[in-house]
């Protein structure tokens, strides 16, 4: 299952997520945003289920904002049903 998730309150503009048919995060892409760090933690997630990574990031918030790339991330698994 594939989403191309629009996140809100963030500097990425775009999430790609893939999940296999074995429910484990295959992919996942951030348009935008800060490089480096977006780019660890797609390496970070991919190989994990969506229900260990919404343990892990869902609720981390950017500085003083009530949401990140990681809590946005969290949503776009959300959105996928997990």
């Amino acid at each position: 299952m594939e989403l191309t998730y629009k996140p809100q309150g963030t500097c990425s503009q775009v999430i790609e997520v893939s999940v296999d048919d074995n429910h484990l995060i295959e992919k996942v892409v951030f348009w935008g945003g800060c490089n480096g760090n977006l780019q660890g933690i797609s390496r970070l997630v991919t190989g994990l289920s969506p229900e260990e990574v919404l343990a892990r990031l869902e609720g981390v918030r950017c500085g003083n904002r009530s949401t990140s790339c990681p809590d946005q991330l969290c949503k776009a698994l959300r959105q996928m049903g997990y």
